[in-house]
């Protein structure tokens, strides 16, 4: 599993595998679900990625908005320069790998945006 994955499952939480529908017995109460068809409450929803960190206990003292090595501390992913390196090759950063401001702001937008192509709400201020 890479360091993007990593932060994502940290964020969105790991996706828990769904019981296949059985087919047998109507379906739930109150709904028009065909027998045996998920409901959309069975529909995984978007994730607001700026209220998840917001409510991670740790929030108010990190400075997640901008950082990508506080992003990381937050979420309790290993934000040593090692990690960052990794995840730096993993979103395909062509810059020099030495920690520098230019690489860790690089970071944390394409992280931002990755989160947004992988189902997360994200503000437009994170995305540019």
């Amino acid at each position: 599993m890479g360091i993007f994955s990593s932060i994502k499952d940290a964020i969105f939480g790991k996706k828990k595998p769904e019981a296949a529908p059985t087919g047998t017995g109507p379906g739930p109460i109150g709904t028009n679900a065909p027998i045996g068809q998920p409901t959309s409450s069975a529909a995984v929803g978007v994730v607001d990625v700026e209220n998840s960190l917001d409510s991670m206990p740790g929030a108010d003292r990190l400075n997640w908005r901008t950082s990508i090595v506080d992003l990381m501390k937050l979420i309790g992913v290993d934000s040593s320069l090692s990690a960052r390196k990794d995840l730096a090759q993993e979103l395909g950063y062509t810059g020099d790998l030495d920690g520098s401001a230019e690489m860790n702001m690089w970071l944390h937008r394409k992280t931002m945006q990755e989160l947004s192509r992988n189902g997360g709400k994200v503000p437009a201020e994170f995305l540019d």
